[in-house]
């Protein structure tokens, strides 16, 4: 009996997506931005991440790519290993951070990140609602507004391929950035309900409690960022690390995810 699965049953193919984690120096150490979901989203309900999602047919668009500062597509398919279409990456790293924690990496007409204050902010928030309700265009916004995207201020770092078999299942390159000053993250109140600033070692301990809900890829980087104590040492960190690899997970029989070299990863199949 031929047991193969007919075509319209096979696995769905990982959705490109991108994540940026926002970091920030303290007197008490190096924090990282992390929002909870909404508890009534039907994907990862109340779970803690860093701003992101799946790209959009517009991170493509040649208006945007022409406004991004310091990388072109080139060099960005070439850092992700792809032959093109890198630099959307980018530019949806920086959408997803402005659409989900309020905060956009752009530079002002003048050349100076851009700061968000009184009519500034209240301007900005009212674009940001427009984008969120789908009655604007990213690209015509960035455009009117005069500014130009700080693509060259996001280092990229990682690459998670979601397991097989997960409900959703999505292809992302993880980002850092340095959060701008003058900007001050706020949730959108529809897909994520709060925000924190915490130390990555913090975010650990209060996951192991179960005070804070985490997924893997999550927990494997705020472990890797744990060891820095400054924004400055994690680019650094980045900055000389090989480079960066696709890691898939893989769910064993017990629960357990485990990377490629982890005992038990080969025992658990595709």
């Amino acid at each position: 009996m031929d047991t193969a699965l007919p075509n319209s049953m096979t696995m769905p193919s990982p959705q490109p997506a991108s994540t940026v984690t926002l970091v920030r120096d303290t007197t008490g150490g190096l924090e990282v931005l992390m929002l909870q979901r909404n508890f009534t989203l039907g994907f990862m309900p109340g779970v803690h991440v860093f701003p992101g999602g799946a790209l959009d047919a517009a991170d493509s668009a040649p208006e945007l790519h022409a406004l991004c500062v310091g990388i072109e597509d080139a060099s960005a398919s070439r850092a992700l290993g792809v032959a093109r279409g890198g630099l959307a990456y980018w530019v949806a790293a920086i959408r997803e951070a402005f659409e989900e924690a309020g905060i956009l990496l752009a530079y002002e007409p003048g050349g100076d990140l851009l700061s968000m204050s009184g009519e500034t902010a209240d301007r900005y928030v009212a674009h940001r609602s427009a984008l969120d309700e789908r009655r604007a265009d990213f690209a015509e916004f960035v455009r009117n507004e005069g500014l130009r995207l700080a693509t060259d201020r996001l280092f990229y770092f990682g690459h998670w391929i979601t397991p097989a078999g997960a409900p959703r299942r999505y292809d992302t390159r993880f980002f850092l950035a340095v959060a701008p000053q003058g900007q001050e993250a706020r949730q959108d109140n529809r897909e994520t309900i709060a925000h924190v600033w915490v130390r990555p070692q913090e975010a650990l301990e209060l996951c192991a409690r179960e005070a804070l809900r985490m997924r893997f890829p999550t927990i494997k980087t705020l472990e890797r960022f744990a060891a820095c104590s400054t924004t400055a040492a994690l680019i650094a960190e980045i900055a000389s690390s090989t480079p960066v690899q696709a890691l898939l997970p893989r769910v064993t029989p017990d629960g357990r995810r485990v990377l490629p070299g982890d005992p038990g990863y080969d025992e658990a199949g595709a």
